[in-house]
């Protein structure tokens, strides 16, 4: 397979030629499904009209309704170039694909029984050719026929025109989008499901229909997503003062697709795991994702569909934007600091890694070979965090001000990061020249902060460092605008007022000091003792913090703080204190009493139950492994981590069962405080059975096989096979015949035994890849399995190298099956140089034969030739 050339940001130009309207007609057909698209073309400048098309049969050609010979046109693997158009024309061009054996899963593909699309970023080119990028707009018209016993419901963007009988058995349906779109917003739906209907009235009055279409059988799954999607909708109508601009809101589950869900314009298409949940087969944790990836895809309405991307390279304008967005709506509906909470170890757990990898990249990238390699968690997650620095610098009021200014100037456009940042500037007068940095640079800034107490005149010195390490292609980096939120206390955890003209009062409560320099010191007085400071409060900027604190410090904190994430943060800081202590020493560890002293107070403390289950939730070994350039010592970490949970489970044991004995929830109570109560009866019961497994092995077991909540008993699952207790083997075999032909809770299934760390989870994850349920051609099943063992890191990088041939062997297989999902398992081993030197061999070894493939995927070979270059 040819490599893909690189594309640069600052190439960027207009087409030759947009496209003003799409009138596309699809008879679908199994394997031979024909598309007639009639294109109203019209010039822009200089140049011949360039089209893309992939995997496409080229039937004909017809300018104006004359048909064009061969030799009117050049006819490529990837382009149809037309010449001597004329400033203003209809194309008629007629195609015929194989949806059935599209197993990418991009353009138009069979999922089950049913047709579905999923066209972003480039999927358009493979159902027909097309100017193929997202800065050209066009009005769709859609007709689509199908045989109407098996397809009774054919769908696409906008609203419902025409519909109708035709021979054979046959039906159409007509539908039209008004609002100008990109291509890769495009969507069709053909199949037979099941519906659930809704009705929503928009502040402005329009009634709007909501649909949400599932596979059937699973209609009472379903309502907790048209729950969700209400909520949105009124969400985004009293927060950001946005409604709803057509008379339909549809959305479909499908089992087979490569992401989340997709935003397309009135026509949501969603993976169904971000759909279908009831208490039977949905966790807590599931019930939240759906509402908020409901929520996220919804809130692109606005945010990514009414304005769109420019080119592929303002991806964050979009995605960063609406992620920010999904994670307010989250948090205005349940609990703040929770929300917060996972936010932060998303960031510090993948995206802190992917910026020290050979893939590291601004959240505005400046070239692509593959596009679908820069859905990343840069893109997304850290460009939400470079979205909330500047609401935290703007204040709510004044990002709003800012979000009318950029929907004012931009409605109806596709345009850049810059036109969202000069936005922010002009309604707000300020200067974000330097801000502008975030979108420019990559890595992960350092932020080193010291401070010296005068005793004497009772003054605190505080220095403040920042430096971003070299990433590719980018070894200088100038300092970026880092807004830091802090709070001072005093020896009994009293918080002090502080006064100083570079800090300011801040909306959340917090003190606010902008670092926009090197480094820069400054003093604060009237201090009797040694005050206490939480620095970067609410994680109020994505970087790393040094600083040199005593763990009596952070004791402190975690009993007085006001905010529930400081609280957080100190015991979270207080295990790595110990853990990286112990790491050095090879991975021997003493808890201090002082450390169980302050535990013991936060599970006596009348704290929300959700905040404690993630006080004792400890760094995970991934999360420790960052503290890592080189030689990452995994067994040490493991060792310490081990010898850590081990001593907190034996120390608070009869702690931990008085509480777990007053936990009680009903299992089909959502509320948020339920919800809290099973997260940290599950956290009790975890730490019970690790001290004593024989004691509660019977109750696991109970807890594992019982129907009623999912989140009790996948919690009690995951303890089993985990602590490899010794009912482990019936545990998971009565799980299996329970949940079989469930295929969302089978994922669960299949994911806990992979991220289980223990002497046989390679072996079982191999033979797991035979099971007659597991298929490489469900992206959900193939994450569930394979994906979860790649983030188990002390497996996956097991001394023997079972792990990495396990997973390179899968790698192949998809090389050709789904070039999307191959590549997001590939990035494990991208990282090979921050190992010891044997693990550096195979995991190199690996990438040399991947790259050695004559049919090799541009999906992979990008991420491939960057790891072994770097």
């Amino acid at each position: 397979m040819a490599h893909k050339q690189a594309k640069y940001r600052s190439d960027y130009r207009a087409p030759a030629f947009t496209i003003d309207t799409v009138e596309l007609d699809f008879d679908l057909h199994d394997n031979a499904t024909r598309v007639t698209s009639v294109l109203g073309v019209r010039r822009l400048g200089p140049g011949a009209l360039e089209l893309d098309g992939e995997q496409l049969k080229l039937i004909s050609v017809a300018v104006d309704d004359v048909e064009l010979d061969a030799d009117a046109y050049i006819l490529n693997e990837h382009q149809l170039i037309i010449s001597d158009l004329p400033d203003e024309c209809t194309l008629t061009l007629v195609t015929e694909i194989n949806p059935s054996a599209n197993s990418a899963l991009e353009g138009l593909y069979k999922s089950g029984g049913a047709f579905c699309t999923q066209c972003e970023a480039e999927g358009f080119r493979r159902i027909t050719y097309y100017v193929d990028r997202p800065d050209v707009l066009a009005v769709f018209t859609t007709r689509i026929t199908a045989d109407a016993r098996q397809f009774p419901y054919l769908l696409s963007n906008g609203n419902l025109q025409q519909q109708g009988e035709c021979e054979n058995g046959r039906h159409f349906a007509i539908w039209h989008d008004p609002h100008p779109k990109p291509a890769y917003l495009f969507a069709l739906v053909a199949g037979d499901f099941d519906r659930l209907q809704d009705t929503y009235t928009t502040t402005e009055g329009r009634d709007v229909c909501l649909e949400v279409f599932v596979d059937k059988g699973n209609l009472s799954r379903a309502e907790y997503a048209m729950v969700s999607l209400k909520k949105a909708m009124q969400w985004d109508e009293e927060r950001f003062g946005l409604a709803y601009d057509l008379d339909r809101y549809m959305i479909v589950a499908v089992d087979f697709f490569n992401m989340g869900a997709m935003e397309n314009k009135g026509l949501n298409i969603f993976n169904s795991k971000y759909v279908l949940a009831d208490q039977n087969t949905a966790t807590d944790w599931d019930f939240i994702h759906v509402e908020s990836v409901i929520g996220h895809e919804y809130f692109h309405n606005w945010t990514g569909n009414r304005i769109t991307c420019r080119d592929w390279f303002q991806l964050s304008l979009k995605e960063g934007l609406t992620v920010f967005r999904d994670q307010e709506f989250s948090s205005d509906l349940g609990s703040r600091a929770v929300h917060r909470i996972d936010a932060i170890r998303v960031m510090r757990s993948h995206q802190f890694n992917e910026d020290a990898s050979p893939m590291a990249h601004p959240i505005r990238p400046d070239k692509v070979v593959e596009m679908n390699n820069f859905y990343t968690v840069t893109v997304y997650n850290k460009g939400a965090e470079v979205i909330r620095m500047l609401h935290t610098i703007l204040g709510e009021e004044g990002f709003q001000r800012g979000m009318q200014r950029y929907r004012q100037r931009h409605d109806g456009q596709a345009v850049t990061c810059e036109d969202f940042v000069a936005a922010m500037e002009a309604a707000n007068d300020v200067d974000l020249s330097q801000f502008r940095r975030w979108y420019s640079q990559a890595g992960t800034p350092v932020v080193n902060i010291t401070e010296r107490y005068d005793a004497s005149t009772g003054e605190l010195t505080i220095r403040c460092q920042q430096q971003t390490p070299a990433t590719p292609g980018q070894t200088d980096k100038a300092p970026v605008v880092i807004p830091l939120l802090f709070s001072v206390f005093d020896a009994r955890g009293q918080r002090l007022a502080v006064e100083h003209e570079a800090i300011k009062r801040h909306e959340s409560g917090s003190e606010l000091l902008v670092l926009d320099q090197a480094e820069c010191e400054f003093t604060l007085s009237g201090f009797a003792k040694r005050p206490i400071i939480a620095w970067l409060e609410n994680f109020s900027a994505p970087v790393k913090l040094e600083r040199e604190v005593a763990l009596d410090d952070y004791a402190l904190l975690l009993a007085h703080a006001e905010q529930e994430v400081t609280r957080w943060e100190a015991a979270q800081q207080m295990y790595l204190h110990v853990l990286l202590q112990a790491v050095e020493q090879g991975g021997a560890l003493t808890l201090p009493q002082g450390l169980l002293n302050a535990l013991r107070q936060a599970l006596q403390a009348p704290l929300d139950n959700a905040l404690k289950a993630l006080i004792f939730t400890p760094p995970s070994a991934e999360e420790l492994s960052e503290y890592y350039s080189s030689d990452v010592p995994l067994a040490a970490i493991e060792k310490a981590g081990k010898a850590l949970r081990q001593q907190l489970a034996l120390a608070l044991q009869p702690d931990f069962a008085a509480l777990f004995d007053q936990l009680q929830a009903s299992d089909d109570d959502l509320s948020g405080p339920a919800m809290a109560t099973r997260a940290m009866a599950n956290r009790c019961l975890y730490f019970l059975a690790y001290a004593a497994p024989q004691q509660y092995a019977d109750l696991i077991a109970k807890r594992a096989t019982r129907r009623g909540n999912m989140t009790v008993q996948q919690g009690a699952l995951e303890i089993a096979v985990h602590l490899e207790l010794p009912n482990r083997d019936n545990i998971l075999a009565s799980f299996l015949e329970q949940w079989q032909a469930t295929p969302l809770v089978m994922d669960k299934w299949f994911a806990a035994q992979a991220s289980a760390v223990t002497a046989t989870t390679v072996n079982e994850v191999q033979q797991l890849t035979d099971h007659s349920l597991f298929t490489l051609r469900n992206p959900n099943r193939v994450y569930a399995l394979l994906a979860t063992f790649c983030r188990n890191s002390l497996r996956f990088h097991q001394a023997d190298g079972a792990g990495y041939r396990l997973v390179l062997d899968v790698i192949k297989q998809l090389n050709n099956l789904n070039p999307q999902v191959a590549a997001r398992l590939i990035t494990p081993f991208l990282q090979w140089r921050r190992y010891d030197a044997k693990r550096q061999e195979q995991l190199k070894s690996c990438l040399s034969e991947l790259q050695q493939l004559d049919d090799l995927a541009p999906d992979l070979a990008e991420k491939i030739a960057s790891a072994l270059e770097s």
